[in-house]
């Protein structure tokens, strides 16, 4: 395996022990070697020095930490259960113990957010010299209390003017944005998102989890089912198998693809879905070729096509 990737909930709540077995199988069975990427993501609030020591001495090489924010006023809005002083000490721990990969995730555009707060946020960023960071806008989803009880967010012009000086201050970290919310040190791009957005294969184990596997019979969606004890008791634990069509198989391949700054090639489409690039490109994209918003050699959105993402994603719909 590229990667193993224990996400989901709160993976860090479970004990370096719990974790074990599953990783020295996969490692008798040849599935991991000293140059996967094991990722355990982890929240400030639930993690010890002793806890991080244990994962290190399994072979977890990098962690992915759900900070959000290092204000206290976003961090409450937000349901954090950490506080700044936390997340920062959880990080400084990590590294001294010798986690060189670490992901911060960080929000902008949250309740009482200010463009002067996430300044801040990602001053805290530089000082620590992280070397990943996911930084993403919030969107209220459906089932959320923030969709049936919607907060004030920041208006347009806040946004606006965080993201400029945010963008410019993350390049002055020297991170490279490679897709819409990720940034990185040369060689220090998440190998696991990497797959995801290129359309790469991956296995979902555990309840609930969500896989995409090519088979023989084609490119199948797959997911777990969400109750764990029917999945422990292993008398139902597939919830579905589901073909995807070629409509959707290309859809799906460029909707991921796009987000990166380098695209996918059009080698690369034809190796995910089988189909033909050039000719999907003269039948779906010619709106987005005519106006300059791809490059002409691959699947890359252009300076101008991504400033306008959504409008060329929305042509593959």
């Amino acid at each position: 395996f590229v990667s193993v990737f224990f996400g989901g909930g709160t993976p860090s709540l479970m004990p370096p022990q719990t974790l074990a077995p599953l990783l020295n199988r996969l490692a008798s069975l040849g599935l991991i070697s000293d140059e996967t990427e094991i990722t355990l993501e982890a929240n400030p609030g639930t993690l010890d020095l002793d806890h991080l020591t244990g994962y290190r001495d399994l072979g977890i090489n990098r962690l992915s930490v759900g900070v959000q924010s290092f204000h206290a006023e976003v961090l409450a809005a937000l349901g954090r259960i950490h506080d700044a002083d936390q997340a920062i000490q959880m990080i400084q721990h990590a590294q001294d113990i010798g986690f060189r990969r670490l992901n911060v995730d960080l929000m902008h555009g949250t309740p009482h957010q200010t463009p002067e707060i996430a300044r801040g946020d990602l001053e805290i960023i530089r000082s620590l010299g992280i070397t990943h960071l996911s930084w993403y806008q919030l969107t209220i989803e459906p089932n959320t209390a923030f969709f049936s009880r919607p907060p004030t967010l920041p208006s347009e012009e806040a946004l606006e003017t965080t993201e400029e000086t945010g963008s410019d201050l993350i390049a002055s970290m020297g991170l490279e944005q490679y897709e819409v919310s990720a940034y990185a040190k040369p060689g220090e791009e998440a190998q696991h998102n990497l797959n995801y957005w290129q359309f790469g294969d991956y296995f979902g184990i555990g309840a609930g989890a969500h896989g995409k596997i090519t088979t023989d019979r084609g490119i199948v969606r797959t997911q777990r089912t969400r109750q764990p004890d029917h999945y422990l008791a292993r008398s139902s634990f597939m919830a579905t198998e589901q073909p995807l069509s070629n409509g959707h198989l290309s859809a799906e391949c460029l909707m991921n693809g796009l987000r990166l700054k380098s695209g996918i090639s059009h080698a690369c489409f034809h190796q995910r879905t089988g189909l033909d690039a050039d000719q999907f490109r003269a039948e779906h994209l010619a709106d987005a070729d005519s106006l300059g918003l791809l490059t002409p050699d691959r699947f890359q959105a252009s300076e101008l096509g991504w400033r306008h993402l959504n409008r060329i994603l929305e042509m593959l719909v």
